[in-house]
């Protein structure tokens, strides 16, 4: 008999805010995390657009040899990790006694690449490049270097599914844990977010170039929509089996009810209506519920064009006649790429916490298929117990997610 999985803890740490209040708070009045950055003008960036946070200072937390192993978003997945091993309950004595698995996503180290490369151009020795350098520019440097300072003795992987990884992450948790071969995963996502990480993206002219209205920049399902904002940071969340989490104790705050996924097939970035249906299937037949008890879909839309139309059309194929609040809250945050995944399961979960649906910031007019859909434009007051996160990517990786309120 497969076992149930629940969360019982979840840490964030975003352009909305460094902890779960902050970020709950933002939701709920409506507060954007975008900016413009001069320094991405001056570097020749056609859109200077982003969100805005600063990298957590770790000193007094870790130890000078702990920290020169960790990139930028190893940073912040450490600080989401500590905020969402608190949240759980998870003391470091625990850790050490069971062995708790790793699945985090990311799919990028490019700051630290560009340094390595710097330094052996410029001074024509490898040795100058540093011992730090092999461990932050590897794609699997958030695993490394959280496993090792928590002293994690269970699965050991990153998951690099591009816009997708977070929420994959979470869901291959849910099946080791279903299957048994887990008690407890530490699942999430983290997006560096320097100007070296995205600047192919806005080479091919990916994002929204509204810079006089940075906060207006980022708008799904718009029809006037022009492309989107990079954002970062990282997410945590805590899963376990139920059993695990009634033995010691632990907050049960929802459960991870079903995991859809599916690849495209098709072209390398242009997302299709067929990929993001077949995962909205998928997770919807796993999940065992009727479609209207689901209460909220927190939709991937990245605010690009092609994007939002198709992933519309999936939704409106999928629903039909039922009709819940969609909205993407990457309104507020930009597209947070390899942490979205991860960081809009705890969105969600602190909406459905807390009784209200955010507004889809800067939905003015729909378009022919967003008309389709219930997207509020404005903050809704709403008691619901279910929501599904949409997540996909690059190369047509889907991802979707069920999860109900305990």
């Amino acid at each position: 008999m497969e076992r149930r999985v629940v969360i019982t803890g979840m840490g964030i740490y975003s352009c909305l805010g460094a902890d779960l209040d902050q970020v709950r708070d933002s939701l709920y009045t409506g507060k954007s995390g975008i900016i413009f950055d001069p320094t991405r003008k001056e570097m020749g960036f056609r859109s200077a657009l982003t969100s805005h946070l600063e990298v957590p200072d770790l000193k007094k937390q870790l130890s000078r040899s702990q920290r020169v192993y960790m990139p930028e978003q190893a940073k912040y997945a450490y600080a989401a990790t500590k905020q969402a091993l608190e949240h759980a309950g998870l003391d470091q004595d625990y850790l050490d006694r069971n062995e708790i698995g790793l699945l985090y996503g990311n799919d990028s180290s490019a700051d630290a690449v560009v340094k390595s490369v710097d330094t052996m151009r410029e001074k024509k020795d490898t040795t100058l490049v540093g011992s730090g350098a092999i461990f932050q520019s590897m794609n699997s440097t958030v695993t490394m270097n959280l496993s090792c300072i928590f002293k994690l003795r269970g699965m050991n992987l990153t998951v690099s599914g591009a816009c997708a990884s977070g929420s994959h992450a979470i869901g291959l948790g849910a099946l080791l844990i279903r299957q048994g071969l887990q008690d407890c995963v530490i699942c999430g996502g983290a997006q560096e977010v320097n100007p070296f990480s995205i600047g192919s993206f806005d080479g091919i002219s990916a994002f929204s170039t509204r810079e006089h209205e940075p906060t207006k920049a980022s708008r799904p399902f718009d029809r006037d929509r022009d492309g989107l904002v990079p954002g970062g940071g990282a997410a945590t969340v805590i899963i376990e089996s139920y059993e695990s989490a009634v033995r010691r104790g632990a907050p049960i705050l929802a459960e991870v009810l079903g995991y859809g996924f599916s690849s495209n097939g098709d072209h390398i970035s242009n997302p299709n209506v067929d990929g993001p249906s077949r995962s909205l299937l998928m997770a919807i037949r796993q999940s065992g519920i009727p479609i209207n008890e689901i209460g909220y879909i927190n939709a991937h839309a990245t605010s690009t064009p092609v994007g939002d139309k198709n992933e519309a059309k999936a939704i409106h194929n999928v629903f039909g006649n039922h009709k819940p609040e969609v909205a993407s809250t990457k309104c507020f945050t930009g597209h947070e790429m390899w942490m979205a995944g991860a960081s809009e399961v705890v969105y969600s979960m602190l909406m459905m916490k807390n009784d209200f649906i955010a507004a889809n910031l800067n939905f003015e007019n729909p378009d022919e298929d967003s008309v389709h859909l219930n997207i509020p434009a404005e903050r809704v007051e709403k008691k619901f117990d279910t929501f599904l996160s949409n997540s996909f990517g690059f190369g047509g990786t889907n991802s979707s997610l069920i999860i109900r309120n305990l």
